[in-house]
C-alpha cells in the first residue's frame, strides 16, 4: 500500500510539473529585465512592493533579470539580496544581468577598453561578482567593442577592425566572463544577448561562429521598433533572428527581449512581442522593470482600433501602463503558442560571421516570403536563397552546381551574382556592372506605383530566359526574375532594386509569382499585397499577419489536398475557393528540361485580417 501511495504522489507531481514549469502562460514564460538603477533601490522594501503591486496586477511575470551593473556602477550587494528575497517570496524565478558599459564621457554609449590590463581586470571582476549572487547571468548587449584608444590601435596592428575585434572578444569570452564565472559559481551558466543589429555584428567582436561554443546559451534582440528610427529594421526582424540564432546555436537561443522604443502606436509593441513568440522562441524579455510603469496616452492609439484587431485597446485598464498593453499583447499569442509547430520556410543560407544585402531577409519576409535562415548551408532543401552574404562561403559555386546537378533550384540575388560572376560562368555566363535601369512596367505582373532602379542583368538570349521582365517606356528592358538551366536544376536571379524600400512598391502579381517559384520546401503560400507576412510550421499550422492600417484580403494557397482551414481563436472554419481556369500563356518555368505550367494541384482560401493584426489557422 505505501509503495502504491508513493507512486500515485509521483503521478500526480509528474502531472503537475509541466503546468508549473510553464509559468503563467502555455509554453512560454514572460520575463523583466531590472536595470542597476532600479535594483539599487530595492533596499526600500516599501518602494519595491508599491512598484511591484502595480507591474503584477496587470501583468504575469515569471521571470526576472537582476543587473548588477551598468555604465561603470556596481548594484549593492545589499541591493541584490533584497531583490533576491523579496523575489523569492513572490515565487518568482530570477536570475543576474550585466550590462558591460563603463561610465560614458562622451554622451554616447560605450564598451569597456578589452586590450588594457585595467580594463580586463574589471571584466573579470564584474563576472566573478554576479556569478557568487546568481545561477545564471544574461548579458545585454554591450559585450561588444567600439574602443579605438591608442592601446587599441596598437594592438590591432596590421589587421582590420573586425579581424582584431573577432579575435579580442572570443579571447575575452573565455577567458573573462565565462571561465570566471564558472570559476566563482560552478552552477552558474552564462547567456549572451545578441542585439538586433545582427547583420553588422562582426565589426564589432560578436562573433556567431565560435562564441555560441563557449557560452552556455543565447539570447536575442527581437526589438524591430519602428522602420523609420535610426536603424530602419523591419517588423519581420523580431521573427527572423529568433530562427537564425536559434540555428546558429543549435538550439540554445533561449528567448527574446523587446522594448518600447520608438512605439509609435501601442500595437507596435505588442507586434514585437508575437513575432518573437511566432519564432518559437521559450521565454519573451521586456526591457525594462521601470519602463513597466510608464503610462499610456491615446496618442498611441491606432485610428484602426475598435474594429476587431488582435491588440484591442478596450482590454486595456482605465489608466494603463505599458505593463497593461504587455498583458493584452501576451493573452493574445497565449491563445495559439502551444498550437503551432516547428518553424519551416525558404531556407536561406547566411554563413556565420557574414556580410551583405544588410536585412534583405527581412524585407522579403515583409512582401510574403517565409524565410529560414541558416548558417550552414541546406544541401536538403528543394529551393536555397543566397544573398550577398553567400560570398562568405568561398565554395558556394561549387554548392550550387551541386544543388543545380541533383535537380533543385537556387535563387541568387543580383548583389551575389556580381560577387561571384566569374565563378558562375561554368553555369550561366551573366554580367552586372554599374549600369542602371529606371522601371515600373513587369508586363503582365502588372506595374508598380513608383518607379525604381534596378541593376540592369545582361544574358544571352536562349542560354537563360526571363521569368518577370521590367520594362522602362516600354522600349527598354531587363529581367526581374530570370531563370538559367543548369543539367537537371534551374539557376534563378533574383534582381534587388538599389532601394530595399522599392520591394514594398512591387505590384502583387510579381509578388505572387515570387511566393510561387521560391516555395517548394513551403506547402503553402499567400498571395496579396506587400506588408502580409506568412509563418508555417512543420504541423499544418500557419499564421498570417498583416501590418497594413487597413482590412486586407488574401489567398492562402495550399499544396496539399485540404478540406477546410480553422481559426484556432474563434474557430472559424473556412473551405476552399472554387478551382480557377488554368490561365494561358505565363507564367512558365523550366525544370528537367521541360517546359511546365506552374500548377500543380493547389486549393485556395480568402481570409481577411485586419489592421496590425494576425490570425492563426490549422489545416484540416
Amino acid at each position: 500500500m505505501r509503495k502504491y501511495l508513493i507512486l500515485c504522489l509521483i503521478g500526480v507531481f509528474m502531472s503537475l510539473s509541466p503546468a508549473l514549469k510553464a509559468g503563467h502562460y502555455d509554453g512560454f514564460k514572460v520575463s523583466v529585465y531590472i536595470t542597476a538603477n532600479d535594483v539599487n533601490k530595492m533596499t526600500n522594501s516599501k518602494w519595491l512592493d508599491s512598484v511591484w503591486t502595480e507591474i503584477s496586477s496587470r501583468l504575469k511575470v515569471d521571470k526576472v533579470y537582476i543587473e548588477s551593473h551598468r555604465d561603470g556602477r556596481y548594484t549593492s550587494e545589499a541591493a541584490l539580496l533584497a531583490a533576491k528575497k523579496f523575489f523569492t517570496s513572490k515565487k518568482v524565478e530570477f536570475g543576474g544581468g550585466i550590462t558591460y558599459t563603463p561610465e560614458s564621457h562622451s554622451g554616447r554609449w560605450e564598451t569597456f577598453c578589452y586590450t588594457t590590463p585595467e580594463g580586463r581586470a574589471e571584466v573579470k571582476k564584474i563576472a566573478e561578482y554576479t556569478a557568487k549572487h546568481f545561477d545564471e547571468i544574461l548579458l545585454d548587449d554591450f559585450f561588444f567593442n567600439s574602443c579605438k584608444c591608442e592601446h587599441c590601435t596598437a594592438a590591432k596592428g596590421t589587421k582590420s577592425w573586425t579581424e582584431f575585434r573577432l579575435e579580442l572578444m572570443r579571447d575575452a569570452a573565455k577567458n573573462l566572463v565565462v571561465d570566471p564565472a564558472h570559476a566563482a559559481n560552478p552552477k552558474c551558466k552564462v547567456l549572451i544577448k545578441y542585439p538586433n543589429w545582427y547583420e553588422h555584428f562582426p565589426a564589432l567582436g560578436f562573433d556567431l561562429e565560435i562564441e555560441p561554443g563557449i557560452f552556455d546559451g543565447v539570447w536575442s534582440g527581437t526589438e524591430s521598433r519602428s522602420p523609420n528610427a535610426d536603424q530602419h529594421l523591419q517588423a519581420y526582424l523580431s521573427y527572423e533572428i529568433i530562427r537564425y540564432l536559434d540555428n546558429v546555436s543549435n538550439g540554445k537561443n533561449g528567448g527574446g527581449w523587446i522594448d518600447s522604443g520608438g512605439m509609435t502606436y501601442a500595437d507596435r509593441f505588442a507586434e514585437q512581442a508575437w513575432m518573437t513568440l511566432f519564432g518559437k522562441a521559450p521565454e519573451c524579455t521586456i526591457f525594462e522593470f521601470g519602463g513597466l510603469q510608464r503610462p499610456i496616452g491615446e496618442n498611441v492609439k491606432g485610428a484602426w482600433q475598435g474594429t476587431g484587431t488582435s491588440f484591442e485597446w478596450s482590454k486595456l485598464d482605465a489608466k494603463p501602463t505599458l505593463a497593461s498593453i504587455a498583458s493584452v499583447a501576451f493573452e493574445e499569442v497565449n491563445k495559439v503558442y502551444s498550437k503551432l509547430g516547428k518553424p519551416v520556410g525558404i531556407k536561406s543560407y547566411k554563413p556565420a560571421n557574414s556580410v551583405g544585402d544588410d536585412n534583405l531577409q527581412n524585407f522579403l519576409g515583409m512582401i510574403g516570403l517565409p524565410i529560414e535562415m541558416t548558417p550552414t548551408f541546406p544541401s536538403d532543401a528543394e529551393v536555397v536563397l543566397l544573398t550577398e552574404q553567400a560570398a562568405y562561403d568561398k565554395f558556394i559555386v561549387d554548392k550550387i552546381r551541386k544543388q543545380l546537378k541533383a535537380g533543385k533550384e537556387v535563387i541568387v540575388t543580383t548583389n551575389l551574382v556580381k560577387k561571384i560572376q566569374k565563378e558562375l560562368d561554368d553555369i550561366v555566363e551573366l554580367r552586372i556592372g554599374d549600369e542602371k535601369g529606371l522601371i515600373n512596367d513587369f508586363s503582365y505582373f502588372g506595374k508598380s506605383k513608383e518607379k525604381m532602379i534596378i541593376p540592369q542583368v545582361l544574358y544571352y538570349t536562349n542560354d537563360a530566359w526571363e521569368d518577370i521582365p521590367a520594362h522602362d517606356k516600354g522600349v527598354q528592358g531587363w529581367p526581374f526574375l530570370l531563370q538559367a538551366r543548369y543539367e537537371n536544376g534551374s539557376l534563378w536571379v533574383l534582381t534587388i532594386p538599389d532601394s530595399f524600400a522599392d520591394l514594398y512598391e512591387l505590384p502583387e502579381g510579381v509578388l505572387n509569382r515570387l511566393r510561387s517559384v521560391a516555395g517548394a520546401d513551403v506547402p503553402i503560400r499567400i498571395e496579396g499585397p506587400v506588408n502580409v507576412s506568412l509563418f508555417a510550421y512543420d504541423n499544418n499550422t500557419f499564421i498570417v499577419e498583416s501590418f497594413l492600417d487597413k482590412p486586407v484580403k488574401v489567398k492562402v494557397v495550399i499544396n496539399d489536398p485540404t478540406k477546410q482551414i480553422t481559426d484556432m481563436i474563434n474557430g472559424d472554419k473556412i473551405t476552399p475557393e472554387a478551382a480557377p481556369a488554368q490561365p494561358r500563356g505565363f507564367p512558365f518555368f523550366m525544370r528537367n528540361n521541360i517546359w511546365l505550367r506552374d500548377a500543380k494541384t493547389t486549393q485556395t482560401f480568402e481570409v481577411e485580417i485586419k489592421p496590425h493584426s494576425f490570425r492563426a489557422f490549422k489545416q484540416s
